[in-house]
């Protein structure tokens, strides 16, 4: 969705940057969850490859030397090579590297802390987003922990530098968009639709910080409304603020999102972010509808024996794509 921004010449590049740098967060952040003999320090030096990522000049260091897990086949290196290719081939990386890399460096602090099994009641956690949190805005430590954990701002940053011409007062305005307003709500309603799960295996739950369901809903919802407005007033604002509505229309759509704790946050976020959601609920609701009804046929298609089976019809064959929308017919 993002390489949507970033036209047509530069489109490809943005994808495999994107998905080289998330495929990578998804690896180390899988391997700092592992136990080790020191987590943090295994953490820390396994999230440094994200900066690698970012940073061609950067050396490389032994990302693995805290995990116990020796060799892994030269995937790590692969995905940083990937991602710094690609983002070569943009025209103005220079520009949004450092935007980027501070989005970065915020989320391995986050990745560090929330994971010290020596600090289990996050004490450090919250001190350090006490001090991240800017003195104008009125946010709760979580909710500044929640938009710096956020990897949102790197993907709309790798978007904006294929752009020729992007200065860098745009490439700060988009920092401040994303750190903490949409970010925040990313990481909130992943912690949302998580919070009966991390209950049971006695994971961090950020939204569990709230003091009950309607200080959550308050609270989801003004951070809603700030990213709404954050979006809109970015260059390109309405391709980002459907966006926004699309990845916050991807939580709010499961089943989780409207269980009694998290019914009253899905409907004032959903309220807040307004028409934009409308749409990408309902693609997104008959999406899971559809996947239902196949994961049903496949278990009746198991239960038939012999010939029978062929009395069932396959849907797989009948499901119809949606065609993709391009953004000028999108905003009409």
């Amino acid at each position: 969705m993002f390489a949507i921004l970033a036209g047509g010449r530069h489109r490809r590049s943005v994808v495999r940057a994107a998905v080289a740098f998330q495929a990578l967060y998804d690896f180390v952040d899988t391997l700092a969850e592992r136990p080790a003999p020191d987590p943090v320090a295994n953490g820390q030096r396994l999230h440094q490859a994200l900066l690698a990522a970012l940073d061609p000049a950067r050396s490389h260091v032994d990302y693995l030397e805290h995990s116990g897990m020796g060799d892994d086949g030269g995937y790590l290196l692969a995905m940083i090579e990937a991602c710094r290719r690609s983002l070569a081939e943009l025209p103005c990386y220079e520009v949004a590297s450092g935007p980027a890399l501070r989005a970065t460096e915020r989320m391995i602090v986050y990745q560090s802390l929330n994971h010290d099994p020596a600090d289990e009641k996050h004490h450090l956690l919250a001190e350090w987003a006490h001090r991240l949190t800017p003195a104008s805005m009125e946010m709760r430590w979580w909710e500044t922990a929640a938009g710096a954990a956020s990897s949102l701002g790197v993907f709309a940053l790798m978007a904006a530098a294929a752009r020729p011409g992007l200065t860098p007062a745009e490439a700060d305005a988009l920092e401040l968009a994303y750190f903490p307003w949409i970010g925040a709500l990313h990481v909130l309603l992943d912690s949302l639709i998580d919070r009966a799960s991390d209950l049971h295996t006695g994971d961090h739950s950020l939204v569990e910080s709230y003091e009950d369901a309607e200080d959550m809903a308050e609270r989801l919802g003004s951070i809603a409304r700030q990213a709404v407005r954050s979006a809109v007033e970015l260059p390109q604002g309405l391709p980002h603020t459907l966006i926004l509505a699309a990845m916050a229309s991807f939580y709010l759509s499961r089943p989780a999102a409207r269980d009694p704790v998290s019914a009253p946050a899905t409907a004032r976020v959903l309220s807040e972010l307004g028409p934009p959601a409308v749409p990408a609920m309902a693609v997104l609701l008959a999406r899971r509808k559809v996947a239902r009804a196949l994961a049903a046929l496949r278990r009746a298609r198991r239960r038939v024996r012999g010939d029978r089976a062929d009395l069932i019809p396959s849907l797989e064959t009948q499901v119809v794509d949606f065609p993709l929308v391009p953004i000028g017919r999108a905003q009409e």
